[in-house]
């Protein structure tokens, strides 16, 4: 086997955390015979339920687990990492407006930017999935500068998930079925789930679907909506399948995507499809498996399209000026 790697999760006592870190142990981020140690971030009040996680991850004997770190400090927590999964954000409470989870989420971002530029390993990929993701990894990629921008991405391989199962169902095609859909600009209700150029069993989905309307209408906001439809029924956000798509989106940077396929992620902006440089924005991308990623080129916009994506990126440029000051 080869020499262990190393991953950091941040929030790691919550639910997200204990659906990621046994399939992290498992080998399901960078293959079968790539051992790991995984060290883990929480906040001091929530030490002992993380040393009772961790308990259950020693329980669990994984023959991939070289190591297991708890603590409270980030310096230890981030020491030499090449991945950090930043799971772990303060939710938004009762009555709180967006950009008030914003400003409270900053400081922790700003923190932990700083902690990662001090003891990451140089080449470390940071993956933000604790929301409002887009712009928390903004404020963390600035208070880095030693990380280059391309080596931070956050998720929205959870909205593409959902995007493929909605056009699944509707269709009473296997998930795996459909592919190519993209998910463009922020991880909230403004993104744009473009399904113009995704597949089902290799036939363009709109031809399949064959309604328009109920891309428009249904198909959209039920994306956007998803996570809060969630919470209604369980009581709960979503764990399990975040935790799946936090997966999934460090596997294709570490395993790549298949061929002839594109998955969706947040990425600082080049200016790709007119999308201002300088926001954390979603993009259809390719990953060759390095831990790199490369934009999807060339995709064409109608007007409907070019309306919404105009929505979302104005979304993220308000949020960048909400922080602006974090992000010296």
């Amino acid at each position: 086997m080869t020499s262990p790697r190393i991953v950091a999760v941040t929030g790691a006592a919550g639910q997200i955390g204990y659906s990621l870190l046994p399939r992290i142990a498992r080998g399901d981020i960078f293959g079968p015979d790539v051992p790991v140690i995984i060290q883990c971030l929480e906040i001091p009040p929530a030490m002992n339920a993380l040393r009772g996680v961790l308990m259950e991850l020693e329980d669990c004997a994984f023959p991939l687990l070289e190591g297991i770190v708890g603590s409270d400090d980030p310096m230890v927590a981030f020491k030499d990492v090449d991945l950090a999964l930043l799971v772990g954000s303060k939710p938004r409470s009762k009555g709180m407006e967006r950009n008030d989870l914003i400003r409270e989420n900053g400081p922790i971002f700003v923190g932990q930017g700083k902690a990662l530029d001090a003891v990451a390993k140089p080449d470390a990929r940071v993956a933000v999935i604790g929301n409002p993701c887009n712009t928390n990894c903004l404020i963390a990629l600035h208070n880095a500068p030693g990380i280059p921008k391309q080596n931070w991405s956050a998720m929205t391989q959870l909205d593409h998930h959902r995007a493929k199962a909605q056009i699944a169902v509707r269709v009473g095609a296997h998930f795996r079925d459909v592919q190519n859909v993209v998910i463009w600009g922020n991880h909230s209700n403004t993104q744009y789930p473009d399904w113009h150029h995704a597949t089902v069993a290799g036939k363009p989905a709109t031809e399949v679907v064959g309604d328009d309307a109920w891309f428009k209408n249904d198909f959209i906001p039920t994306v956007q909506e998803r996570g809060k439809a969630i919470i209604e029924a369980r009581g709960l956000s979503s764990a399990m399948s975040a935790a799946n798509a936090a997966l999934d989106h460090a596997r294709y940077l570490y395993q790549g995507t298949p061929a002839g396929q594109w998955t969706s992620m947040a990425v600082y902006s080049d200016g790709s499809y007119g999308v201002p440089e300088g926001i954390m924005s979603s993009f259809p991308v390719t990953c060759k498996g390095d831990g790199t990623y490369e934009i999807v080129q060339g995709l064409e916009f109608n007007d409907f399209g070019k309306e919404r994506l105009a929505i979302t990126v104005k979304e993220l440029e308000g949020e960048r000026e909400t922080v602006a000051n974090l992000l010296d």
